[in-house]
């Protein structure tokens, strides 16, 4: 008799399992179309009318002017000593800059050795108390990018680097 109600327990939760699978698959199914329905009926919208096609003409005006983001890491990070109130330590930085479109990409590569030595500069010329401090770390970050845009703009001519990231900091 045990037997009996195990096959019976069995054989109805194999029926059970078929059964929210096939209603899983069909919600499934039923989401899916409603995303695409959603989706592309507000493109056909927006296609059709006069204020769409400004509006996604404005949109990619904007997008050509500023580019798309580009990351272009430093080869090597930055070690150096700075001075602080109780003793000196050692810093090293990892850098990554954020340029806008290909030409300032390839503009930032054709001038890293410049670019490393304006950061540099800036970095060693801070001192241990202020990079303990997360407010620190983004001051001398502002600082690094101003002096950079201003040194990249008088041998480029225009601002190539949008944004100093640090992608590792350590401070001994």
């Amino acid at each position: 008799m045990a037997a009996d109600k195990d096959l019976v327990i069995t054989e109805g939760s194999g029926k059970k399992k078929k059964l929210v699978i096939v209603a899983a698959v069909v919600v499934a199914l039923l989401l899916a179309g409603a995303a695409y329905l959603f989706l592309f009926s507000d493109q056909n919208k927006s296609d059709s009318g006069t204020e769409g096609t400004s509006a996604s003409k404005s949109a990619e005006s904007v997008k050509a002017m500023t580019g798309s983001a580009l990351y272009v890491p430093l080869p090597r990070p930055f070690v150096f000593n700075v001075p602080g109130s109780a003793r000196d330590r050692m810093v090293q930085i990892k850098v990554q800059l954020l340029v806008r479109g290909k030409e300032n990409e390839v503009l930032a590569m054709r001038h890293i050795p410049l670019i490393e030595g304006s950061l540099l500069e800036t970095f060693s010329a801070s001192n241990a108390d202020d990079l303990s401090a997360p407010l620190g770390r983004e001051a001398l970050k502002n600082e690094a990018l101003a002096n950079l845009q201003q040194e990249l703009l008088e041998v480029v001519g225009s601002v190539v680097v949008d944004e100093i990231l640090f992608t590792g900091f350590v401070m001994q």
